[in-house]
Formats: structure tokens, sequence, C-alpha cells
């Protein structure tokens, strides 16, 4: 499935405004690795913003969904919510 420009650009801004990364959000794209590449991207705020993903795209995502690939890139995190609104 092709990924639209408006759900990594939504994701994105719940990924940034979640982590509270305002100041590096110009720096963020769908090819940015999340997992050991945003300190700010711990277990906690994995959980946070698993939860207000869900909110946001009134999803439901489960917890074998939630994997080192899901959240490996921006690209990959949009992937899973564009495959959950469809």
């Amino acid at each position: 499935m092709a990924l639209t420009g408006t759900t990594i650009d939504d994701v994105k801004a719940v990924l940034v405004s979640v982590l509270a990364i305002e100041d590096r959000a110009a720096t963020i794209g769908a090819d940015t690795q999340l997992l050991g590449n945003l300190p700010e991207l711990d277990s906690m705020a994995v959980l946070e913003l698993i939860a207000a993903l869900e909110e946001r795209f009134g999803v439901s995502i489960d917890d074998d969904e939630v994997t080192a690939e899901v959240f490996d890139t921006l690209g990959t995190l949009a992937a899973l919510i564009d495959e959950k609104i469809v």
C-alpha cells in the first residue's frame, strides 16, 4: 500500500507532539530512524505515542503489532496507521 503524504504528516505531528521535539520537526522525514535515533523515544514514550496515535486516528493497535520493525522509521510507523485506517 502506498503511503499518503497526509498520513506521514499526521503521524509526524503526533510523534513531534508526544516527544516534545518541535525544535527538530523540520529534520524528520519518512526515512528518519526512530528507535535508537530519537533518545526521547523510550519505552514509556512508545506507549504514549501508541495511545496518541490510536486517539488521533480512531484505530486500535494490538500489542503484537508493536515491533521494532514498525518503529524503525517514520514511514514504517505511518504504514501501520495507513493499514489500520483503510
